[in-house]
């Protein structure tokens, strides 16, 4: 049963991909759910550019945009972006709940890939979040606009390997309170 808790579970972090082509039908699924993320003050910066073409793979690999090379054989590398623009100029009436706009393009951007990631776990496709990415080098190689920032890209496709869950804390060790 595909219920969002037995999602939650399944997804595992992927870095071995069968060289299987994801469709844009299924890669519009994905989209579509982090389309559909909340985000703050509905101001929704997040923007993804999807590459698949393996001539940009390697431009991106002869720039070492990624740390890692499982990336570059990943059927489709999907960089999350957030559009800066997106955010009002006005100050907030409460400044001690001011956050930078870079705090909140991270939050809002966060919040769609984990959608995006959720929705490619229950359509049988794997993920992988990458952080350790040279973002400039990425808008260089890409030609991305300046607005935009790149907090993350994350890997996908068809798993061609079957980790196993990694240790999680207890509810306790991460719970500042008591119930």
């Amino acid at each position: 049963m595909n219920n969002v808790k037995n999602i939650i579970a399944k997804r595992r972090s992927i870095r071995k991909y069968k060289d299987k082509k994801v469709s844009s039908r299924l890669i519009k699924e994905i989209i579509d759910a982090a389309r559909l993320a909340p985000s703050g003050h509905n101001d929704q910066p997040s923007r993804f550019y999807i590459v698949r073409n393996k001539k940009i793979k390697n431009k991106l690999k002869k720039n070492k945009v990624f740390e890692r090379d499982f990336v570059y054989t990943a059927p489709v590398i999907i960089f999350c972006c957030g559009d800066m623009s997106v955010y009002s100029k006005e100050k907030s009436p409460c400044p001690e709940f001011d956050k930078s706009y870079m705090m909140r393009v991270n939050i809002d951007v966060s919040i769609a890939a984990q959608n995006l990631v959720l929705r490619a776990t229950e359509l049988g496709l794997g993920t992988c979040y990458i952080g350790w990415m040279h973002g400039a080098r990425a808008k260089k190689a890409l030609s991305i606009n300046n607005k935009y920032v790149i907090p993350f890209a994350i890997a996908l496709g068809y798993p061609d390997e079957k980790p196993k869950a990694r240790p999680r804390e207890k509810i306790e060790e991460i719970l500042l309170s008591e119930l």
